[in-house]
C-alpha cells in the first residue's frame, strides 16, 4: 500500500467547489430509471445515456472529480470507440467502481440485510485497477424500524465494510465507505441521529481493527434526517446541526473527505442540507456530495434517449452538478435554482 498515492487520490475525490457523481446504477435500477422515460433498457442505450454526462464539458471539468461506475460501464466504449475511462480521465475526473454484490437478506434477522461481494474482491480489485479505475464503493445498508437496527445487523455490516476496505488499500485504490442508514420509515431525527452514531462508531472501530489507513480512504454516510413518513421533517438548519454534530462526534479528522448520499431527498433538498453544513464551517475534513439519483434525475427526463436532447440534458446535469458544487462550499442560495442553466 502506497499511503501517499492512496492521500493523494483521496484528497482529488473531495475537492473544494467538486463532488462525486454515482453513475454505479446495476442493469435493473438503470431499466427502472429507463422505463421512466420511455426507453429500452439496452447496453447502446445504457452507455448513450452515461457518455452524454461524461462528455459535459463544463460540469465534468469546474464540479465533478470523480465517477463511480458499474461493472458493464468501466469496461464500455463511447460510440466514437473511445472508453469512457478515457473520457472521464481527459475531464480531469477520477474513475471509480462499485464493488458489492448487493444487500441481501441478513440470515435470522427479518428486514435487516448484508451486502455481500467478498468473496474473490482482491482479484476483483486488481482487475479494476487494470481497467483505470481508481477508488472503489461498497455500500452497506441499514434500516430503522421499531425494534432495529440489531446489534448483529449494525456488526456484521462493519466488518464487511472494514475487510473491503482493508482489501482495496492493498491493491492501490480508495475505498468509499458508504454505512447508508436508510431514511425510510417515521422515525423521527433524533432516532436517526441515534442509529446513525452507533453506525459511525461500529464501522470507524472495525475499520482500526482491520488496519485500514484513514488518510486514504472517503467516507460516504448518510446525512441526520427525519424518516419520509415521519410528520414532524426537521428543517434545512436542524438537519445541518445534527448531521455536524454527529459526524464531529464520529469521525477521526485523519479522514480526507465526507461525501454525502442524498439517500432519496429531492434535488433541491439534497443541495441545501450540504450547503448549510458548509456554511457552519471550523469543519476537519471536506463536505461534498456523492449524488446519484440528485444530479440524475433532470438530464434523465431532459435526454428521453433522443439525440437531438443531448445539449438540453448536458445543461441540466450541469446545472445540478453546478448547484451542488457551490453547496460543497458553502456558496449555494436558493434563488440560484430559478436562474435557467
Amino acid at each position: 500500500m502506497n499511503l501517499d498515492v492512496l492521500n493523494t487520490i483521496a484528497r482529488r475525490m473531495v475537492e473544494p467547489g467538486k463532488g462525486i457523481l454515482a453513475a454505479d446504477e446495476s442493469t435493473g435500477t438503470m431499466g427502472k430509471r429507463m422505463d421512466a422515460i420511455g426507453v429500452e433498457n439496452t447496453e447502446d442505450n445504457r452507455r448513450d445515456y452515461r457518455e452524454m454526462m461524461f462528455r459535459s464539458d463544463e460540469a465534468m471539468s469546474k464540479y465533478i472529480s470523480g465517477v463511480i461506475l458499474f461493472d458493464e460501464t468501466l469496461r464500455q466504449k463511447a460510440a466514437d470507440g473511445t472508453p469512457l475511462v478515457k473520457i472521464i480521465e481527459q475531464a480531469g475526473a477520477v474513475p471509480g467502481i462499485k464493488v458489492d454484490k448487493g444487500a441481501k437478506p441478513l440470515a435470522g434477522y427479518e428486514d435487516e440485510t448484508i451486502t455481500e461481494g467478498l468473496d474473490g474482491l482482491r482479484e476483483r480489485l486488481q482487475e479494476y485497477h487494470g481497467l483505470g479505475a481508481r477508488f472503489a464503493k461498497w455500500r452497506a445498508v441499514i434500516n430503522i424500524d421499531e425494534d432495529i437496527p440489531t446489534w448483529n445487523a449494525v456488526k456484521s455490516n462493519a466488518h464487511a465494510l472494514a475487510r473491503y476496505a482493508a482489501l482495496c488499500q492493498e491493491n492501490g485504490l480508495v475505498p468509499i465507505v458508504e454505512p447508508e442508514v436508510l431514511m425510510d420509515g417515521d422515525h423521527d431525527i433524533l432516532r436517526c441521529e441515534e442509529v446513525t452514531s452507533w453506525v459511525l462508531n461500529t464501522t470507524f472501530a472495525e475499520l482500526f481493527e482491520a488496519g485500514v489507513a484513514l488518510e486514504g480512504m472517503v467516507l460516504k454516510p448518510n446525512m441526520v434526517i427525519s424518516g419520509k413518513k415521519c410528520p414532524e421533517q426537521a428543517g434545512v438548519d436542524e438537519v445541518a446541526e445534527r448531521t455536524v454534530k454527529t459526524l464531529k462526534s464520529c469521525v477521526p479528522a485523519a479522514v480526507p473527505g465526507i461525501a454525502f448520499l442524498s439517500g432519496g431527498q429531492s434535488d433541491e433538498d439534497a443541495t441545501a442540507h450540504l450547503d448549510a453544513m458548509n456554511k457552519i464551517g471550523g469543519l476537519p475534513w471536506s463536505l461534498t456530495f456523492s449524488y446519484g439519483r440528485a444530479l440524475q434525475a433532470a438530464p434523465q427526463k431532459a435526454w428521453s434517449g433522443k439525440a437531438e436532447n443531448v445539449a438540453t440534458a448536458q445543461a441540466a446535469f450541469t446545472k445540478r452538478a453546478r448547484m451542488n458544487g457551490l453547496a460543497s462550499l458553502g456558496e449555494w442560495k436558493p434563488e440560484l435554482e430559478t436562474v435557467s442553466a
